[in-house]
């Protein structure tokens, strides 16, 4: 809904209409002594009720001690249309003022099984707890941890690597390697749903999966790779291989493969579990 003064021009309207002003009371006032609106405004094509603040103050105001401040209500639109240019402050903004009180200070609700309380086309803020009661639903694939990245060569996501000698992570190059610490996230069409310790202040870290499937980069050198197979470092940088010696295993295996590979070096997806 755009300003009425971007549509009229306000001089003009001032003097086609009565306006009553004055500097300390309100320039329109309208009470009701029984059931019913103290103003009612009705547009048959624009606004029923249009308020314009030009001092910092709000354009529309509602104040009620015991019932609904401002209600709005539609059939076929937004029954609150918000728009903000502000660099800065939100375009809505509500606050729960009683220390003691229970309330929201947004409070959403949607009937029926389909639709959402609440959409975010963008990403959201949160500074304190997140509560459900119901179940929590993610369209990505895997866990992922931010870890800081000692390797000098540029790292590709579906990499596999371990830990160095000062907790940094570096590419793997040798099999059965027990300092083995996951996969990089992101490759293919596999992204990570949660992604914990980020922070983007720092430069030089990568997102490493830790549960769930990801990507993986595997040399079949070693034999071929199956479904279901167990994985472990290779000698190939950054590659995983079929782990076929159970005695060396213990403590170096990546996860299982859930695609097949059958010779060469390629990318299959692969469950992790560091074990």
């Amino acid at each position: 809904m755009s300003p009425l003064s971007s549509k009229f021009d306000v001089n003009v309207v001032r003097q086609q209409i009565t306006i009553t002003t004055s500097a300390l009371a309100p320039g329109v006032l309208g009470e009701a002594k029984q059931i019913g609106p103290g103003v009612l405004g009705i547009g048959n094509s624009g606004p029923g009720v249009e308020g314009i603040s030009a001092s910092g103050g709000p354009g529309v105001q509602g104040i009620s001690e015991s019932g609904t401040g401002v209600d709005a209500s539609s059939s076929t639109a937004e029954a609150v249309h918000a728009e903000s240019n502000s660099p800065t402050t939100g375009c809505v903004a509500a606050f729960h003022r009683n220390p003691n009180g229970t309330g929201a200070a947004i409070y959403g609700e949607k009937t029926g099984p389909s639709g959402h309380a609440g959409y975010f086309a963008g990403p959201v803020h949160v500074t304190g707890n997140i509560t459900t009661d119901g179940d929590v639903i993610l369209s990505k694939a895997d866990c992922a941890e931010d870890f800081d990245i000692a390797d000098p060569e540029p790292i590709e996501p579906g990499t596999v690597m371990v830990l160095d000698e000062n907790g940094g992570l570096v590419r793997c190059c040798e099999p059965y390697d027990r300092r083995v610490a996951g996969v990089v996230s992101g490759a293919g069409n596999y992204r990570p749903a949660i992604l914990l310790d980020k922070r983007p202040e720092q430069s030089g870290r990568l997102p490493i999966a830790l549960v769930g499937k990801v990507y993986c980069r595997v040399d079949a050198s070693n034999g071929p790779i199956s479904p279901g197979d167990l994985l472990t470092t290779s000698m190939t940088p950054g590659h995983a291989m079929r782990l076929s010696d159970p005695a060396r295993g213990f403590g170096a295996s990546l996860g299982k493969a859930l695609g097949a590979h059958r010779e060469g070096c390629g990318l299959i997806p692969i469950l992790i579990a560091l074990q």
